[in-house]
């Protein structure tokens, strides 16, 4: 392992592009700290320490996502959401826009153009999320209801002064998505994945030194160790796979023979990725919102269903919101897979170009055997969404840690995939270099 962790930096070519890619990382990580116009830091400062557990929702999803800045109401206060929102958006449009699916079709010109699409709605996120965002901190409850008068006045109430900060948040907004095609052009690649990945892993140690200053330095090792041991689970499933075997059948054009090999259609146990997590953290968002508009006047008494609301469906550590959320990660896996992977088209391709499934008739029957096979694995893949899903959670209930722990849920899915999928791209590179990989 050292020795090849050697062969990198003595290669130029890599050893340079690890240099850029470690340069752009550490500007993205600058630039999450530093204050946009017109706000006013040390108020920011003194609200995020005194309350560092007090928001839920979607307030610490894109906090996560961001590595913190949001909190910070810095210049990449938006952090990567907005693209990741874009990129998910553009994708489902495909079900509903036959423009978008005939685009996807084309290939690399089709890819680029959907990409042109992704940047544009980019911005136009991210204009809406910073505009929210200020208005948020204008009205004092972007950390849930305070006490100190201190945090009602973050940023500036002059409108110019309004504009200039959701100009520069979308700015912001534009130079991280900059960075991401820079890596994946100049670096080891994967810029957005890297990015994303940054984030996530900046907000480790405050996590974990949270649960060290409430439960002592016996907790603390004892979930450091349940942490390893859930990042060995999460790698053996995210690399687990069911290989579908295909056959091709010779064909002659000219003077030529084509087909007769073999290969396999991977279908991997977690085909949906983050993006369930993702989804069910969103729509657990709106009880909250809904009880922010429906608070009783002074002197009256809350309505008994916000009441219900509030007690069951706004923080992580009540028993229905686990349950909601799990059930709701499972749907929304089902939801996601049948979008991305349809059995019929693949199907057709391979009548197309005389594959077939030993065993297996060509054309429907393909179709309903890799539907059958899909959902099967999907089923399991679904249930270990949830548990994951839930580990945060869990955290939450027994360990005083906050919804964005990092063993759990979004986070540690996306460090393992983006951390598996960096070091194959690096180790790809080592073998045509080398013939000798940075893992044997």
């Amino acid at each position: 392992m050292f020795s090849a962790i050697g062969r990198i930096f003595r290669t130029p070519d890599l050893r340079r592009k690890i240099v850029f890619t470690l340069a752009i990382v550490s500007l993205f990580r600058l630039g999450s700290f530093i204050p946009a116009p017109f706000v006013d830091y040390a108020n920011v400062q003194a609200c995020l320490a005194a309350n560092a557990n007090s928001t839920s929702g979607l307030y610490d999803m894109i906090n996560l996502f961001s590595g913190g800045a949001l909190l910070q109401l810095s210049i990449f206060a938006l952090g990567i959401m907005p693209y990741i929102t874009a990129s998910i958006i553009t994708q489902l449009l495909r079900v509903v826009i036959p423009h978008f699916e005939a685009l996807h079709k084309e290939g690399q010109a089709g890819q680029a153009k959907l990409t042109q699409y992704t940047r544009y709605l980019t911005i136009a996120l991210a204009v809406l999320q910073s505009t929210t965002l200020i208005t948020v901190a204008r009205s004092g409850q972007l950390f849930g209801a305070v006490a100190d008068q201190s945090c009602q006045n973050l940023v500036s109430q002059e409108w110019w002064a309004i504009l200039i900060m959701i100009l520069t948040m979308t700015a912001g907004t534009g130079l991280i998505m900059w960075f991401g095609e820079l890596i994946t052009e100049r670096g080891v690649g994967n810029g957005m994945s890297l990015l994303i990945f940054t984030s996530i892993a900046a907000t480790f140690p405050n996590a974990m030194w949270i649960i060290k200053e409430s439960r002592g330095w016996e907790v603390f090792f004892l979930v450091l160790a349940v942490g390893l041991l859930v990042v060995a689970a999460v790698v053996f499933v995210e690399q687990s796979q069911r290989r579908i075997p295909v056959q091709y059948a010779k064909r002659v054009v000219g003077r030529r023979t084509y087909g007769g090999s073999s290969t396999y259609i991977p279908i991997k146990v977690n085909m949906a990725g983050v993006i369930p997590v993702i989804f069910a953290s969103a729509i657990l968002y709106l009880p909250m919102l809904i009880t922010q508009f429906n608070q009783p006047k002074i002197g009256e008494e809350p309505k008994g269903w916000v009441v219900w609301i509030q007690n069951n469906l706004v923080y992580g550590d009540q028993p229905i919101y686990m349950l909601v959320f799990f059930l709701l990660t499972i749907g929304f896996t089902f939801f996601y897979v049948q979008i991305t992977f349809n059995p019929e088209e693949v199907s057709d391709n391979m009548k197309q170009y005389g594959g077939f499934i030993p065993g297996i008739r060509a054309g429907r029957p393909t179709a309903e055997y890799l539907n059958y096979v899909l959902t099967r694995i999907t089923s399991a893949g679904s249930l270990y969404l949830g548990l994951i899903a839930l580990l945060p959670l869990i955290a939450l209930s027994f360990f005083g840690a906050n919804q964005n722990f990092p063993f759990g849920g979004a986070s540690i899915l996306i460090i393992v995939g983006v951390g598996l999928e960096t070091v194959k791209q690096i180790d790809a590179q080592l073998q045509q270099r080398h013939y000798e990989g940075l893992l044997k």
